[in-house]
Parts: structure tokens; C-alpha cells; sequence
């Protein structure tokens, strides 16, 4: 069955299995979505006589029957069936006649699919914050814990000043609420209703457009019928990016990971059940889950340049081009999500070895400590930093563990309680209950 099929439409095989390709696969994960946006679609033609409302009634009902079918594990489009928007309007046209045909009435494949990708957007990006918060919440309670263990700090990968783990663990803290910052103005864009663009360009029926942008949640809707088409590939490139910046985090604190668990940092440790081992060597503690984050997290950083690599020189208006972009972001959720559970697991079972500074080899990361010790009483900064320099150069260094970091977000105050609010703030802002309400009251 298709949509667009015609009395005299043959389409040769090779062509069809072609253009379809594995569409009908992300149809599976739209399905929901796809049967909501009709809940909504019935009820905005029933509310401009374009429906009757016992028709619409029917229709309703049959529809949120139809919501339990595409929710099961077991669910799957039929051999036959082109794709979900084809399948739902086969499944009410069996049900319920000629009704069952007028769903699609004022609307076109192009802003169902919109409306689509839209509403299943919005539900992962969700789904990636109840993630991101508990990993946060992790790299602070170790924060606090850990802030007393003092370890090398490096720039250019040589020894710097003195940091800590309630630093270190902090940093990438406040990391992941520029992140959530981020993400949440992509899910602002994300927001915004298409549906009614039809086409591209709009619908000579007299449909109520704020009413299916009430009716599913969305914050506001995309207003200019052509800019709502054209946003195809805009918001799946800024959705990229917002799941590319969270990438970036677990990319660099895995890097982290794989050198402070080098014998020669030797900062930290995990139980051997979350380490692998060598076929040869017994003695090895391999990091290969923070390999794999770097190494997906790093694929991912890459796919906002896919996407715009993709739709480059697309003019306005739908091209068939735009379907395979599901092929390449609506797995970077799941992936993503999946590397993150894997750090909250390793991070929650890290083993921080105490007194590393102590070391005699880390004595130079206190000269900055001593030079500063020298202006706190009374000598200029240059000529404390030369004094310190040559006797750095003459072997007869003298330096003392004990550091007093006092200023905000240092190591004697790391303001973890001003970062939390700030999570807090634009967590907040999301406003993930107006479209569970919303749903809730369609599917009743």
C-alpha cells in the first residue's frame, strides 16, 4: 500500500527497494509518534467541520487502539506496507470504511513525518537528560569526597600545578551543565509544531494550526509554512550538535581515565571485572570501556559535520536526500545514552590513590606555590619568579605540600553547591510535563 499510488503507478522493484531502503525500520520508533500526531490531526479537522465529530469520535477511538498495537516489543510494519503513515490509515480504513480515509485530509506525508521526527526528538532528548542528571550528580557526590586528594595538574602533557580530584571530578560537573545548556536550545527549536505546512506550502482548507500545536504539547509552532519544510536537516544538525557537546565531555574525561590509569600516573585503579586483560601479558589492566567511550564519542562529535555534509546545496522545499538522515542520528541517542551508563558504572567504582604528590618527582609542581609565597611577603612577582627559576636550575628547590587555594572554584572551594543550582536552573527549563500532559490527555 502507498499513499501516492495511482490507478496506472508501476514502480519497478529495484527502484522501490531503493528508495525505501531501511526507512521502514526508523518508522518502527515513529510509530507512536506518528499515531499521536493523528489523534491530534482528527481533532483539528473535527474543530473546522472538516470531520463530523462523530467521525472524529470513531476515528479517535480507533487511532488510540491503534497506539497500543505500535507499542508492543512485538510491533512491526507488515511486508507490503510502505512505511507507519501508510499502515495506520490501511488499519483504520479496515476498521472503519470510507472515514478511515479522510484522515489525511489538509496534510501531507512531508508534515506528518516532520511532525514525526519532531515529537521523537523531543522524547529522546528527554530520555538523554534523565541520563546526563545522574551522571552529574556522580561527578559531584566525587567531588566532595575526593577533594582532599591532591594530584598532578598537566598543560602540554608536562607538569604544571597542583589540582584534585574534587577538581578534576568538578570540571567535567560543570562540563555537563554547558552541555544541558546547550541541549536545552536545541530542544527549544526542537519544540515547535510543523504540522499543517502540508507540503510546503501551506493548505487551502481553513485548519487551526495552534490547535494540534495545544493538542501535542509543543511549546509553538514553526509559523511560515516553507521554513517549516526547510527546517528538515537544520534540526537534525542542531540536535547533532547538542548531543556532539555532551560527546566532547565523556570523550576528554575518557582520555583522562586511560592516562591516570597508566602504571607510569598510576592515579587511580578499578576492580579487575571492569578491566580487561591481556592473552599474554598476566599483568594487565586494560581501560577498554573508556577506549570505546573516547572512540564512539569521538564518532559522534563527528556527525553534525555528516548531517551538513549531507543537505549541503539542498534547496528549499522537500528532497529525498532527507531520509537518510534518520540512518545516522536517531542511533547517536542510543549510543549515546549506552556511554554514559558506562561511565556512570566505571566512575562509580574508581579507586583514588592517595598522597600521589608526595612524591618527590612532583616537586616542581610547587614552584608556582613558592613564588607566590614570596610576593605574599612583600617581593615583586618578577623577581620572585627569577629567584625561584635559578634555584630550580641549581638543584637547591625547597617547596612545601601544604596549599591554601581559597578564591571560587578552586580547590579549597569549589562552589559545587552554585554548580548544582545552575543544573538545576536549566533542567528546569525543559518543561517536560506540558507534552506528558499533553499526551495523556490524547490517549484518554
Amino acid at each position: 500500500m502507498k499513499l501516492w499510488s495511482k490507478s496506472n503507478s508501476i514502480t519497478t522493484q529495484a527502484v522501490e527497494l531503493f528508495t525505501v531502503g531501511n526507512d521502514k525500520d526508523f518508522d518502527q520508533l515513529l510509530a507512536p509518534y506518528d499515531v499521536l500526531g493523528s489523534i491530534a490531526h482528527v481533532k483539528m479537522l473535527a474543530s473546522v467541520s472538516l470531520l463530523t465529530q462523530s467521525e472524529a469520535d470513531l476515528l479517535v477511538k480507533a487511532l488510540q487502539k491503534i497506539y497500543q498495537i505500535v507499542i508492543a516489543p512485538a510491533f512491526v510494519i507488515p511486508d507490503g506496507v510502505e512505511d507507519i503513515h501508510s499502515y495506520v490509515e490501511l488499519l483504520l480504513t479496515n476498521e472503519l470504511g470510507e472515514i478511515g480515509k479522510k484522515i489525511h485530509s489538509a496534510r501531507s506525508r512531508n508534515d506528518q513525518v516532520l511532525v514525526d521526527i519532531k515529537l521523537y526528538l523531543r522524547a529522546e532528548i528527554q530520555f538523554l537528560v534523565e541520563q546526563v542528571i545522574p551522571l552529574f550528580e556522580l561527578l559531584q557526590k566525587q567531588s566532595d569526597q575526593y577533594n582532599n586528594h591532591l594530584l598532578p595538574g598537566y598543560t602540554h602533557l608536562q607538569l604544571a600545578m597542583p589540582s584534585s580530584f574534587g577538581l578534576w571530578f568538578g570540571a567535567y560537573a560543570e562540563s555537563l551543565v554547558d552541555d544541558m545548556v546547550q541541549l536545552e536550545a536545541v530542544f527549544q527549536i526542537v519544540n515547535k509544531n510543523p504540522l499543517g505546512s502540508a507540503a510546503g506550502f501551506g493548505s487551502s482548507f481553513p485548519i487551526n494550526r495552534k490547535l494540534t500545536t495545544q493538542l501535542l504539547g509543543f511549546e509553538n509552532l514553526n509559523y511560515n509554512v516553507v521554513y517549516a519544510q526547510m527546517g528538515r536537516g537544520k534540526i537534525e544538525r542542531i540536535v547533532a550538535n547538542g548531543l556532539a557537546n555532551i560527546a566532547d565531555t565523556l570523550a576528554r574525561l575518557s582520555m583522562d581515565m586511560c592516562l591516570y590509569l597508566n602504571q607510569n600516573f598510576d592515579f587511580i585503579s578499578f576492580p579487575s571485572t571492569l578491566t580487561t586483560g591481556s592473552s599474554i601479558m598476566p599483568h594487565k589492566k586494560n581501560p577498554d570501556v573508556f577506549e570505546l567511550v573516547r572512540s564512539y564519542c569521538n564518532r559522534l562529535k563527528a556527525l553534525p559535520n555528516e548531517i551538513a555534509l549531507m543537505t549541503t546545496n539542498l534547496p528549499s522545499g522537500y528532497q529525498r536526500d532527507l531520509q537518510l538522515l534518520k540512518e545516522h542520528l536517531f542511533p547517536a541517542f542510543g549510543k549515546l545514552k549506552e556511554c554514559i551508563q558506562m561511565i556512570h558504572l566505571m566512575l562509580s567504582n574508581i579507586e583514588i590513590k592517595a598522597e600521589i604528590i608526595n612524591d618527590p618527582k612532583y616537586k616542581y609542581l610547587f614552584s608556582v606555590e613558592e613564588v607566590n609565597k614570596l610576593v605574599l611577603g612583600g617581593m615583586a612577582f618578577r623577581d620572585a619568579y627569577k629567584l625561584i627559576g635559578e634555584q630550580i636550575e641549581a638543584g637547591n628547590f625547597t617547596y612545601s605540600t601544604s596549599i591554601n587555594h581559597t578564591h571560587e572554584g578552586s580547590i579549597g572551594n569549589l562552589c559545587n553547591e552554585e554548580i548544582a543550582k545552575l543544573m538545576h536552573h536549566v533542567v528546569g527549563k525543559f518543561n517536560f510535563n506540558q507534552s506528558a500532559t499533553a499526551f495523556k490527555a490524547l490517549l484518554s
